[in-house]
């Protein structure tokens, strides 16, 4: 089939976007489709421009706000009408954060009848927004650490409601960008500065010092666990994109019971926050035994070495066979929701 792997944008998570997005690209030629590759901002990338891309990988630091704004902003209501995808039988989400993983850019493609992959609308606004996705799986009874938003309380009254060290991150955006983990109160000043710059929900949450656990999903089916060692004290943005910064064990060296109930909670997980064909739910397990639930990705790092991947992997699936798996899964729910004509 014809496939259009959208990438880039303009939200902080771009350069991750690009690497998974091209990655994808490859991937899926090597499953037999023909592809084009999408910078939703510039327009169909050339091969050349994809093979820089594939050399590159993820930069040690995010691109800047100042750099982000001097992008020319892609029109989107016109990208699906582009001559090189506007015979595409399918579009593969490889955008992660701003208007391409909250629900935009997949309202879109609903209106016009575009087949895509991943989440639809509803999911991708419930993952996306930390505070939403706390309170659904409270509600439906999956642990999660307590947490309360800003801005708001003062410093002080966070931090005797949860107690320091505490996490400080924006309610919205992935790749963990400005995670911030405060050990006193110039520190929780500091990261609450720096979250403000770039969104108004702030997510003030409770530390819970454990293992962290990562499991991915395809189709219903939850993939092997897998443990995440960062070499930072969290998991932060240089730990996951940076070689030598995390150590990523799959499958987890875990006992099979504690295995099976993280899976099974990334699975209610995913059905909580009607979240489609794959997904990444992250845990961790405190020293007690508890399983605290963190958050999910409704579109999870495609790179070959992202967290999914590895996962897919684990399980004996290659990457190029999840990316087509991926996109079957995209046309076969489709298939499912499309009326039988005649009827």
């Amino acid at each position: 089939m014809k496939i259009a792997v959208l990438m880039g944008g303009t939200s902080e998570e771009r350069d991750v976007s690009l690497s998974s997005g091209a990655q994808v690209a490859a991937a899926l030629r090597e499953a037999g489709h023909e592809v084009v590759a999408v910078d939703t901002t510039r327009g169909a990338l050339s091969g050349e421009e994809e093979r820089r891309l594939l050399e590159s990988g993820v930069r040690a630091l995010p691109p800047t706000k100042q750099a982000l704004d001097l992008l020319e902003t892609g029109d989107t209501t016109a990208l699906t009408d582009a001559p090189e995808v506007s015979d595409a039988d399918l579009f593969f989400l490889a955008l992660h954060g701003g208007q391409g993983e909250d629900g935009t850019l997949q309202s879109l493609l609903e209106i016009v009848g575009v087949p895509y992959t991943g989440s639809g609308p509803t999911g991708c606004v419930l993952a996306m927004d930390k505070d939403l996705t706390k309170r659904l799986l409270r509600d439906a009874g999956i642990p999660t650490p307590d947490w309360t938003m800003g801005p708001g309380p003062t410093a002080e009254k966070v931090a005797v409601r949860l107690g320091l060290p505490l996490i400080v991150k924006a309610a919205h955006g992935g790749s963990s960008l400005r995670l911030r983990l405060a050990h006193d109160m110039q520190e929780l000043a500091d990261a609450v500065a720096e979250a403000n710059d770039y969104d108004d929900a702030v997510v003030f949450e409770k530390f819970v010092r454990g293992r962290e656990f990562t499991v991915g999903i395809l189709g219903e089916e939850a993939l092997p666990v897998g443990e995440i060692i960062p070499e930072n004290e969290i998991f932060d943005y240089e730990c996951k994109y940076q070689p030598g910064m995390a150590a990523e064990i799959f499958p987890a060296d875990i006992p099979g019971e504690l295995a099976g109930r993280l899976r099974e909670l990334a699975l209610r997980t995913q059905r909580v926050l009607r979240l489609d064909d794959f997904s990444r739910v992250d845990f961790v397990v405190d020293e007690d035994g508890g399983i605290w639930c963190l958050e999910a990705n409704s579109l999870p790092g495609m790179t070959a070495n992202s967290l999914l991947p590895k996962a897919a992997r684990a399980a004996g699936m290659s990457f190029s066979e999840l990316c087509d798996r991926i996109a079957r899964l995209a046309l076969e729910r489709r298939a499912r929701r499309s009326p039988v004509r005649g009827s």
